[in-house]
Protein backbone atom coordinates (compact mmCIF):
# COMPACT_ATOMS: atom_id res chain seq x y z
CA UNK A 1 0.00 0.00 0.00
CA UNK A 2 1.25 3.49 -1.09
CA UNK A 3 2.23 6.01 1.36
CA UNK A 4 1.12 10.15 0.18
CA UNK A 5 2.38 12.14 3.05
CA UNK A 6 5.05 14.90 2.03
CA UNK A 7 6.91 17.30 3.77
CA UNK A 8 7.79 18.90 0.38
CA UNK A 9 6.22 22.12 -0.86
CA UNK A 10 4.63 23.11 -4.38
CA UNK A 11 7.68 24.74 -5.11
CA UNK A 12 10.54 22.76 -4.73
CA UNK A 13 8.63 19.79 -6.48
CA UNK A 14 7.86 21.89 -9.18
CA UNK A 15 11.70 22.92 -9.67
CA UNK A 16 12.75 19.84 -9.39
CA UNK A 17 10.19 18.42 -12.21
CA UNK A 18 11.84 21.42 -14.57
CA UNK A 19 15.21 20.00 -13.34
CA UNK A 20 14.55 16.41 -14.31
CA UNK A 21 12.84 17.46 -18.00
CA UNK A 22 15.96 19.34 -18.68
CA UNK A 23 19.02 17.87 -17.16
CA UNK A 24 21.15 14.76 -18.39
CA UNK A 25 20.31 12.10 -15.39
CA UNK A 26 23.14 11.81 -12.74
CA UNK A 27 24.58 15.16 -13.81
CA UNK A 28 26.86 15.70 -10.68
CA UNK A 29 27.06 19.55 -11.40
CA UNK A 30 23.33 19.77 -10.45
CA UNK A 31 22.42 16.45 -8.12
CA UNK A 32 25.42 17.97 -6.09
CA UNK A 33 24.08 21.70 -5.84
CA UNK A 34 20.41 20.40 -5.27
CA UNK A 35 21.43 17.93 -2.30
CA UNK A 36 23.52 20.94 -1.04
CA UNK A 37 20.87 24.05 -1.64
CA UNK A 38 17.77 22.57 -2.81
CA UNK A 39 16.64 22.70 -6.30
CA UNK A 40 14.60 26.28 -6.08
CA UNK A 41 17.96 28.35 -5.61
CA UNK A 42 19.19 25.29 -8.30
CA UNK A 43 16.91 26.47 -11.13
CA UNK A 44 17.23 30.14 -10.02
CA UNK A 45 21.40 29.83 -9.94
CA UNK A 46 20.68 28.48 -13.60
CA UNK A 47 18.17 30.80 -14.94
CA UNK A 48 20.55 33.40 -14.49
CA UNK A 49 23.29 31.75 -16.52
CA UNK A 50 20.79 32.10 -19.43
CA UNK A 51 22.95 35.49 -20.43
CA UNK A 52 26.17 34.15 -19.54
CA UNK A 53 26.73 32.30 -22.82
CA UNK A 54 30.47 31.02 -21.26
CA UNK A 55 29.02 29.87 -18.53
CA UNK A 56 28.28 26.17 -17.68
CA UNK A 57 24.74 25.94 -17.55
CA UNK A 58 23.89 28.16 -20.23
CA UNK A 59 22.75 25.48 -22.39
CA UNK A 60 20.54 24.04 -19.98
CA UNK A 61 19.05 27.84 -19.03
CA UNK A 62 17.96 27.79 -22.84
CA UNK A 63 15.63 24.89 -22.00
CA UNK A 64 14.31 25.51 -18.60
CA UNK A 65 12.12 28.26 -19.93
CA UNK A 66 10.48 25.59 -22.39
CA UNK A 67 9.09 23.21 -19.40
CA UNK A 68 5.83 24.01 -18.05
CA UNK A 69 6.18 21.35 -14.25
CA UNK A 70 2.25 21.68 -13.99
CA UNK A 71 1.23 20.65 -17.35
CA UNK A 72 4.16 17.87 -17.28
CA UNK A 73 3.04 16.30 -13.80
CA UNK A 74 -0.73 16.49 -15.25
CA UNK A 75 0.12 14.57 -18.20
CA UNK A 76 2.25 11.91 -16.48
CA UNK A 77 -0.50 11.41 -13.72
CA UNK A 78 -3.05 10.92 -16.84
CA UNK A 79 -1.03 7.95 -18.34
CA UNK A 80 -0.36 6.36 -14.14
CA UNK A 81 3.18 8.12 -14.13
CA UNK A 82 3.61 9.57 -10.53
CA UNK A 83 7.06 12.29 -9.78
CA UNK A 84 8.69 11.07 -6.16
CA UNK A 85 11.36 13.41 -4.50
CA UNK A 86 13.36 13.49 -1.49
CA UNK A 87 10.91 14.19 1.24
CA UNK A 88 8.14 12.18 0.15
CA UNK A 89 7.15 9.43 2.31
CA UNK A 90 7.55 7.20 -1.19
CA UNK A 91 11.51 8.34 -1.26
CA UNK A 92 13.63 5.26 -0.02
CA UNK A 93 16.17 7.37 2.41
CA UNK A 94 19.25 4.85 1.05
CA UNK A 95 19.34 6.48 -1.91
CA UNK A 96 20.60 9.60 0.08
CA UNK A 97 23.78 7.80 0.57
CA UNK A 98 24.67 8.66 -3.46
CA UNK A 99 25.57 12.21 -2.23
CA UNK A 100 28.84 11.39 -0.73
CA UNK A 101 29.97 8.16 -3.01
CA UNK A 102 31.58 10.60 -5.84
CA UNK A 103 30.94 10.44 -9.21
CA UNK A 104 31.38 7.09 -12.37
CA UNK A 105 31.68 8.01 -15.92
CA UNK A 106 30.90 11.53 -14.62
CA UNK A 107 27.66 10.43 -13.15
CA UNK A 108 26.63 10.66 -9.53
CA UNK A 109 24.57 12.24 -7.16
CA UNK A 110 21.11 11.86 -5.66
CA UNK A 111 18.26 12.17 -8.21
CA UNK A 112 16.33 15.21 -8.16
CA UNK A 113 13.05 12.72 -8.48
CA UNK A 114 12.21 9.36 -10.02
CA UNK A 115 9.43 9.21 -12.29
CA UNK A 116 7.40 5.40 -11.01
CA UNK A 117 5.08 3.35 -12.70
CA UNK A 118 3.23 0.66 -10.60
CA UNK A 119 0.77 0.35 -7.37
CA UNK A 120 3.38 -0.86 -4.99
CA UNK A 121 5.24 1.59 -2.63
CA UNK A 122 8.93 1.88 -3.85
CA UNK A 123 10.30 2.89 0.14
CA UNK A 124 8.83 -0.47 0.80
CA UNK A 125 10.06 -2.58 -1.91
CA UNK A 126 13.69 -1.01 -1.53
CA UNK A 127 13.42 -1.61 1.74
CA UNK A 128 13.99 -5.27 1.61
CA UNK A 129 15.91 -5.20 -2.29
CA UNK A 130 18.38 -7.19 -3.96
CA UNK A 131 19.96 -6.14 -7.17
CA UNK A 132 20.62 -8.70 -9.30
CA UNK A 133 22.71 -7.87 -12.75
CA UNK A 134 24.27 -9.15 -15.52
CA UNK A 135 25.42 -9.94 -19.18
CA UNK A 136 22.78 -8.81 -21.74
CA UNK A 137 24.75 -12.05 -23.93
CA UNK A 138 23.96 -13.89 -20.90
CA UNK A 139 25.06 -17.68 -21.95
CA UNK A 140 22.19 -20.76 -20.72
CA UNK A 141 23.84 -20.78 -17.77
CA UNK A 142 23.71 -17.21 -17.03
CA UNK A 143 19.93 -17.23 -17.65
CA UNK A 144 19.09 -20.26 -15.30
CA UNK A 145 21.00 -19.02 -12.24
CA UNK A 146 19.53 -15.50 -12.74
CA UNK A 147 15.64 -17.16 -12.73
CA UNK A 148 15.96 -20.20 -9.84
CA UNK A 149 18.23 -17.06 -7.61
CA UNK A 150 15.32 -14.34 -8.39
CA UNK A 151 13.05 -16.92 -7.70
CA UNK A 152 14.01 -18.31 -4.38
CA UNK A 153 14.61 -14.45 -3.15
CA UNK A 154 11.18 -13.66 -4.05
CA UNK A 155 10.06 -17.04 -2.19
CA UNK A 156 11.74 -16.07 0.56
CA UNK A 157 10.29 -12.23 0.73
CA UNK A 158 13.06 -10.63 -1.11
CA UNK A 159 12.23 -7.74 -3.68
CA UNK A 160 14.54 -7.72 -6.40
CA UNK A 161 15.28 -5.03 -8.55
CA UNK A 162 17.22 -5.19 -12.39
CA UNK A 163 17.51 -3.42 -15.37
CA UNK A 164 15.14 -4.90 -17.74
CA UNK A 165 18.16 -5.78 -20.34
CA UNK A 166 18.51 -8.87 -22.64
CA UNK A 167 19.90 -11.51 -20.51
CA UNK A 168 20.46 -12.13 -17.05
CA UNK A 169 18.05 -8.58 -16.28
CA UNK A 170 15.01 -10.04 -17.99
CA UNK A 171 15.84 -13.61 -16.46
CA UNK A 172 15.91 -11.97 -12.93
CA UNK A 173 12.52 -10.11 -13.67
CA UNK A 174 11.21 -13.21 -14.51
CA UNK A 175 12.55 -15.44 -11.14
CA UNK A 176 10.69 -12.96 -8.99
CA UNK A 177 7.49 -12.78 -11.23
CA UNK A 178 7.33 -16.32 -11.12
CA UNK A 179 7.27 -16.84 -7.80
CA UNK A 180 4.76 -14.37 -7.30
CA UNK A 181 6.66 -11.68 -5.73
CA UNK A 182 7.57 -8.03 -6.44
CA UNK A 183 9.89 -6.62 -8.62
CA UNK A 184 11.71 -3.35 -9.88
CA UNK A 185 12.62 -2.23 -13.66
CA UNK A 186 15.30 0.64 -13.15
CA UNK A 187 15.33 1.75 -16.99
CA UNK A 188 17.27 4.26 -18.98
CA UNK A 189 14.84 6.11 -20.32
CA UNK A 190 11.00 6.75 -19.23
CA UNK A 191 9.02 4.57 -17.03
CA UNK A 192 6.51 4.41 -20.35
CA UNK A 193 9.04 3.82 -23.19
CA UNK A 194 10.17 -0.20 -22.62
CA UNK A 195 13.59 -0.79 -23.62
CA UNK A 196 14.40 -3.40 -25.40
CA UNK A 197 11.42 -3.06 -27.00
CA UNK A 198 10.87 -7.12 -27.69
CA UNK A 199 9.93 -6.47 -23.60
CA UNK A 200 6.96 -4.66 -23.63
CA UNK A 201 4.93 -7.32 -22.41
CA UNK A 202 7.35 -7.98 -19.11
CA UNK A 203 7.47 -3.99 -18.53
CA UNK A 204 3.50 -4.08 -18.45
CA UNK A 205 3.63 -7.28 -15.94
CA UNK A 206 6.40 -5.64 -14.08
CA UNK A 207 4.34 -2.55 -13.87
CA UNK A 208 1.44 -4.45 -12.89
CA UNK A 209 3.26 -6.28 -10.04
CA UNK A 210 5.80 -4.78 -8.69
CA UNK A 211 6.88 -0.96 -9.94
CA UNK A 212 9.45 0.71 -13.30
CA UNK A 213 11.09 3.79 -12.07
CA UNK A 214 13.77 5.91 -13.99
CA UNK A 215 15.43 9.27 -13.39
CA UNK A 216 14.59 10.27 -17.11
CA UNK A 217 11.78 12.10 -17.67
CA UNK A 218 8.62 10.20 -19.24
CA UNK A 219 8.88 9.65 -22.99
CA UNK A 220 12.88 10.20 -23.09
CA UNK A 221 14.67 8.26 -24.89
CA UNK A 222 17.66 5.54 -23.69
CA UNK A 223 21.25 6.84 -23.96
CA UNK A 224 25.01 5.73 -22.89
CA UNK A 225 24.94 8.64 -20.15
CA UNK A 226 21.41 7.35 -18.83
CA UNK A 227 22.56 3.64 -18.88
CA UNK A 228 25.06 4.66 -16.28
CA UNK A 229 22.99 7.10 -14.49
CA UNK A 230 20.79 4.63 -14.17
CA UNK A 231 23.64 1.78 -12.68
CA UNK A 232 23.47 3.82 -9.75
CA UNK A 233 19.95 4.13 -8.87
CA UNK A 234 20.08 0.48 -9.27
CA UNK A 235 22.65 0.24 -6.53
CA UNK A 236 21.20 2.78 -4.08
CA UNK A 237 17.82 1.24 -4.15
CA UNK A 238 19.42 -2.18 -3.29
CA UNK A 239 20.73 -3.15 0.23
CA UNK A 240 23.62 -5.43 -2.50
CA UNK A 241 24.17 -6.75 -5.77
CA UNK A 242 24.58 -9.86 -7.63
CA UNK A 243 26.62 -9.83 -10.40
CA UNK A 244 25.41 -12.99 -12.20
CA UNK A 245 28.06 -13.17 -15.73
CA UNK A 246 29.59 -10.08 -16.98
CA UNK A 247 32.28 -8.59 -19.14
CA UNK A 248 35.29 -6.95 -17.23
CA UNK A 249 33.74 -3.88 -18.55
CA UNK A 250 29.93 -4.20 -18.50
CA UNK A 251 27.25 -2.12 -17.22
CA UNK A 252 26.86 -5.29 -14.29
CA UNK A 253 30.72 -4.34 -13.93
CA UNK A 254 29.64 -0.55 -13.40
CA UNK A 255 26.75 -1.61 -10.81
CA UNK A 256 28.76 -3.50 -8.81
CA UNK A 257 31.53 -0.49 -8.46
CA UNK A 258 28.81 2.06 -7.34
CA UNK A 259 27.85 -0.62 -4.39
CA UNK A 260 31.39 -0.73 -3.21
CA UNK A 261 31.06 3.09 -3.21
CA UNK A 262 27.90 2.80 -1.59
CA UNK A 263 30.07 0.49 0.60
CA UNK A 264 27.06 -2.47 0.27
CA UNK A 265 27.91 -6.12 -0.13
CA UNK A 266 28.75 -7.27 -3.54
CA UNK A 267 28.13 -10.67 -4.43
CA UNK A 268 29.09 -12.99 -7.39
CA UNK A 269 28.02 -16.16 -8.68
CA UNK A 270 31.07 -17.72 -10.61
CA UNK A 271 31.00 -18.69 -13.65
CA UNK A 272 33.49 -21.62 -15.87
CA UNK A 273 36.76 -20.14 -16.37
CA UNK A 274 36.56 -21.09 -19.98
CA UNK A 275 33.78 -18.57 -19.97
CA UNK A 276 34.12 -15.13 -21.23
CA UNK A 277 30.98 -14.23 -20.26
CA UNK A 278 32.61 -14.57 -16.40
CA UNK A 279 35.57 -12.90 -16.61
CA UNK A 280 34.37 -9.73 -15.05
CA UNK A 281 32.53 -11.66 -12.04
CA UNK A 282 35.05 -14.29 -11.78
CA UNK A 283 37.68 -11.00 -11.40
CA UNK A 284 35.58 -9.51 -8.83
CA UNK A 285 35.58 -12.38 -6.79
CA UNK A 286 39.10 -13.27 -6.97
CA UNK A 287 40.25 -9.74 -5.99
CA UNK A 288 38.38 -9.89 -2.92
CA UNK A 289 35.99 -7.32 -4.31
CA UNK A 290 32.54 -9.48 -4.25
CA UNK A 291 32.12 -12.41 -1.95
CA UNK A 292 31.50 -15.48 -3.74
CA UNK A 293 27.25 -17.14 -3.46
CA UNK A 294 25.87 -19.63 -4.97
CA UNK A 295 21.89 -19.41 -3.90
CA UNK A 296 20.12 -17.35 -2.08
CA UNK A 297 20.41 -18.14 1.38
CA UNK A 298 24.46 -17.40 0.73
CA UNK A 299 22.86 -13.98 -0.57
CA UNK A 300 20.82 -13.12 2.28
CA UNK A 301 23.34 -14.30 4.83
CA UNK A 302 25.54 -11.93 3.22
CA UNK A 303 23.38 -8.74 3.28
CA UNK A 304 22.18 -9.59 7.11
CA UNK A 305 25.74 -9.75 8.02
CA UNK A 306 27.05 -6.95 6.59
CA UNK A 307 23.55 -4.58 7.79
CA UNK A 308 24.29 -6.69 11.55
CA UNK A 309 28.02 -5.11 10.72
CA UNK A 310 27.50 -1.75 9.41
CA UNK A 311 24.79 -0.86 12.88
CA UNK A 312 27.59 -1.84 14.84
CA UNK A 313 27.56 -4.75 16.02
CA UNK A 314 28.44 -8.31 13.89
CA UNK A 315 28.40 -10.15 17.17
CA UNK A 316 24.85 -9.11 18.15
CA UNK A 317 23.48 -11.25 14.96
CA UNK A 318 21.09 -14.06 16.84
CA UNK A 319 23.32 -17.02 16.97
CA UNK A 320 20.57 -18.99 17.28
CA UNK A 321 19.82 -18.04 13.51
CA UNK A 322 20.20 -20.95 11.33
CA UNK A 323 20.03 -20.81 7.36
CA UNK A 324 16.85 -22.71 6.39
CA UNK A 325 16.62 -25.02 2.89
CA UNK A 326 16.30 -23.21 -0.36
CA UNK A 327 13.24 -24.45 -1.87
CA UNK A 328 14.44 -26.44 -5.31
CA UNK A 329 11.25 -25.55 -6.58
CA UNK A 330 8.89 -22.63 -7.05
CA UNK A 331 6.19 -22.35 -4.76
CA UNK A 332 2.75 -22.89 -6.14
CA UNK A 333 1.51 -19.68 -8.13
CA UNK A 334 -1.63 -18.81 -10.47
CA UNK A 335 -0.44 -18.91 -13.86
CA UNK A 336 2.47 -16.38 -15.02
CA UNK A 337 1.36 -12.62 -16.03
CA UNK A 338 1.54 -11.51 -19.67
CA UNK A 339 4.99 -11.74 -20.81
CA UNK A 340 5.79 -13.49 -18.20
CA UNK A 341 6.84 -17.62 -18.82
CA UNK A 342 8.25 -20.61 -16.70
CA UNK A 343 12.45 -20.89 -17.15
CA UNK A 344 13.27 -23.72 -19.13
CA UNK A 345 15.25 -26.30 -17.47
Amino acid sequence: MRTTRTDVDDVDRLARVTLSRTIEPGDLRVTGLVSELGAGKVLGYLEAAADVESHWGFALAQELGRVDPTQVLEQAAARGIRFIVPGDAEWPAQLGALRNTGALHERGGEPVGLWVRGAHDLRQLAGNAVAVVGSRAATNYGTEQATELSRDLATMGHSVISGLAYGVDQAAHRGALIAGGPTVAVLPGGVDRPYPAAHAQLLEAIADRGLVVSEAPPGAGPTRTRFLARNRVVAGLAEGTVVVEGALRSGAINTAHWTTNLDRPVMGIPGPVSSAASTGVNQLIRLGQASMVTNAQDVITDVMTHAARTAGGAEQLDESFVPGPVRSTPPAVPTPAAGVSAPRR
